[in-house]
């Protein structure tokens, strides 16, 4: 008996893949289709990043699984094929058909174990042309060795022959039997001949399709001049590192002029809401002449960005995508934390005391940077230097 699957119900898989056609982030994608982003992960490397056709516009045809869950209800009820034929607004003989076909050795029937059956028989699999021409294979294959691209190598078979439709190939056969091994035809160690070389083949989105997960964000080329100069104190830097299986997580903040280190904690989860409430009351901690600016990468966990800006007083600013050295403090404070939170950990585990005693310990670590001077020196220092005279109640927090 053929296992069951999310991937037979067309209704989760070809949602997941209707997200990620039109620009969706996999983690959006796969909440759309109400699964988790692991799984969204596992179908993309099973397909090679191709939407399969399979299930898609069935336009009610066919059975859902969904059906088939209150065929097997309504007659663990008791209830006749032609009631639940009439609740289902179906004709009598689909259910009929439905249970004497799909129904299990033993007689019973069950929606899962149906719905199998049914994907099983329903599989008209059609051979690769690539897999059945065994010329045809040869030619393309040293192509693509010669580094030659799909649609080059489908131009130059028709152009070399011209009166042998057996020796012609589309583009998009091409691709699709390097991407899915499934189909046979071509090894899928030949995507590194291609230009890109990648194992995963991604869809081609129009300018401004992708939606972004940060709406309305600041670039930081947009950020005031004067942050570069590291001259004065208030200008802070944040990411997040992140636990074992990605569960938990503890957000980091570093001050540019000086290293001060602020760990934000986050007993519930990194999500936005948690991440704007915690990063919240962590910033409110700090004098009011401490909160200019804080530069973030494009992290999901920012959506709320603006509740925390209208809340602190604190501009907030974003990186570009995959540029981390332009938060190159926060970036190698982080890799110091590992010291303390190891990586494949859970971070769960700590408490607010005890990222305040961390933070403490990098605080008074003395840093070549400085002159050998610690982060908490050097903060009072500039403090002291600033218009309103250093007043105490200025003075960072040391706990």
């Amino acid at each position: 008996m053929v296992a069951y699957s999310h991937r037979m119900v067309p209704e989760i898989f070809q949602t997941f893949w209707a997200g990620m056609a039109a620009g969706e982030f996999i983690t959006d994608a796969t909440a759309a289709a109400g699964t988790f982003t692991k799984q969204g992960t596992r179908w993309l490397a099973s397909c090679g990043g191709v939407r399969p056709r399979r299930g898609r516009n069935l336009k009610g045809r066919c059975l859902t699984f969904a059906e088939r869950e209150e065929i097997a209800i309504g007659i663990a009820a008791g209830h006749t094929l032609r009631h639940i034929a009439k609740a289902l607004n179906r004709s009598p003989s689909t259910i009929s058909r439905e249970v004497a076909r799909n129904s299990e050795s033993c007689g019973r029937y069950r929606a899962r174990s149906a719905h199998a059956a049914a994907y099983h028989r329903a599989s008209r699999p059609k051979t690769s042309k690539l897999a059945t021409n065994l010329s045809l294979r040869q030619k393309v294959e040293e192509s693509l060795n010669k580094r030659h691209s799909p649609e080059q190598i489908a131009g130059r078979l028709r152009l070399e022959y011209p009166d042998d439709p057996q020796m012609r190939v589309s583009a998009e056969t091409i691709y699709q039997s390097l991407y899915q091994p499934s189909r046979g035809g071509l090894e899928h160690t030949l995507t590194r001949s291609l230009r890109t070389g990648r194992k995963l083949r991604r869809p081609c989105r129009k300018a401004g399709q992708r939606k972004n997960r940060i709406p309305d964000m600041i670039n930081i080329a947009n950020r005031p001049k004067d942050v570069k100069d590291r001259a004065v104190p208030g200008h802070w830097e944040g990411d997040l590192i992140v636990g074992k299986r990605n569960l938990s997580a503890i957000g980091t903040l570093v001050e540019r002029a000086t290293g001060m280190v602020e760990l934000v904690h986050l007993p519930d989860g990194y999500k936005p809401e948690h991440t704007a409430r915690a990063l919240t009351d962590q910033l409110e901690t700090l004098p009011t002449i401490l909160r200019r600016t804080l530069t973030w990468d494009q992290g999901s966990e920012m959506r709320d960005w603006k509740e925390v800006s209208a809340a602190t007083g604190i501009d907030i600013y974003f990186c570009d995508p995959h540029a981390p050295w332009q938060r190159g403090t926060n970036e190698n404070t982080n890799g110091e934390l590992r010291q303390y939170f190891a990586k494949g950990s859970d971070l769960g585990e700590y408490s607010k005391t005890d990222l305040e005693w961390v933070s403490q310990q990098l605080n008074e670590r003395p840093r070549k940077q400085l002159g050998f001077h610690t982060p908490a020196e050097e903060m009072e220092r500039l403090l002291l230097q600033q218009p309103d005279g250093g007043q105490p109640d200025l003075l960072p927090v040391t706990v």
